[in-house]
């Protein structure tokens, strides 16, 4: 199966297309959002050359029902997945602030750690903390939405003294950014697994603020194995995870981290499979459903073109 790593639609009442990092966005009449998850993959900040297949169905289907099992907790943009690889719903202006939330001290907040730092974006963290370590309650470490190159960590006061957001909408944002991920974390702990962070992005529309783009992914999330949890925390050793955290590995393990001068490694066949394989096995940890491939022999663009045509037709 060839990967879909870019699209260039033309729908009725287009008025513009974003080609993010991952997803395709496709602006209809400055009202729906058309978002195709391509099979493009990045670490790093930088788009890798090779897609993987089926990755953007994964992330696509795992994001659907996530957004679909939050709904009672706050308003989110989705209407329909009228394809495996496409979500379509309501434009909203995004907040330039990613709110990211964390239950165990691990990734780059540890890094940061164990070089002595004990202030994220204004949380003080407590001295002796281990690697992998939950914190006491889970904590809100947000960032700036960079339009180009690293988020940077920000806090909540810089946020509202800045004008990203209002007081009152920062409000809102942070209690549904803790009540969706509680939420992740039950519907996690049912699979076997741990929520241990993620990141949410909100937008405004008519006043009101949603919850947009995709939610609870290996992408935007990590997941540890529940089982062995607490022998691995207390041996020292690395837990088993679920993100794309074993691709980034990858990368540093052939001394690349997108730093001025290194050279991207070969991304074989055998790796690309091996990748596709791996986040098979996470939509079928994180949603307990069995993963449906499209057939060898499906034109995967005109299916995704002629989905979404039928679903905005039902919409005029």
């Amino acid at each position: 199966m060839k990967a879909l790593t870019s699209t260039n639609f033309s729908f009725d009442g287009q008025k513009s297309v974003y080609h993010g990092k991952v997803r395709d966005v496709y602006n209809i009449n400055d009202d729906l959002i058309v978002m195709v998850a391509t099979d493009r993959i990045s670490a790093f900040d930088v788009v890798l050359p090779k897609g993987i297949p089926f990755k953007g169905q994964v992330l696509n289907q795992i994001a659907a029902q996530f957004l679909d099992s939050t709904t009672d907790i706050c308003p989110n943009w989705k209407l329909a997945t009228p394809d495996p690889m496409v979500t379509v719903g309501l434009k909203c202006e995004g907040f330039k602030v990613e709110m990211i939330i964390r239950s165990i001290l691990t990734g780059s907040a540890w890094r940061d750690y164990k070089n002595g730092v004990r202030e994220i974006c204004g949380i003080q963290l407590p001295d002796g903390m281990k690697e992998n370590e939950r914190f006491p309650e889970p904590i809100i470490t947000p960032t700036t939405k960079a339009d180009e190159g690293h988020d940077l960590n920000i806090s909540k006061e810089e946020i509202i003294a800045q004008g990203l957001v209002s007081a009152e909408d920062y409000a809102i944002m942070e209690d549904y950014t803790r009540k969706i991920f509680a939420r992740g974390q039950e519907i996690a702990a049912k699979h076997g697994l741990i929520l241990v962070d993620t990141k949410y992005e909100f937008g405004k529309r008519d006043g009101k603020v949603y919850l947009i783009d995709e939610i609870h992914t290996p992408d935007s999330s990590r997941y540890f194995y529940a089982e062995g949890y607490e022998e691995k925390l207390a041996k020292g050793e690395p837990q088993r995870q679920l993100s794309k955290e074993f691709v980034r590995q990858w990368l540093i393990s052939h001394n690349f981290m997108n730093e001025p001068g290194q050279v991207m490694p070969e991304m074989t066949d055998e790796y690309i499979n091996s990748v596709s394989e791996r986040y098979i096995e996470l939509y079928e940890h994180i949603t307990g459903n069995k993963f449906v491939k499209p057939t060898d022999s499906e034109d995967i663009s005109k299916r995704i073109q002629d989905n979404i045509n039928s679903y905005l037709a039902t919409r005029k």
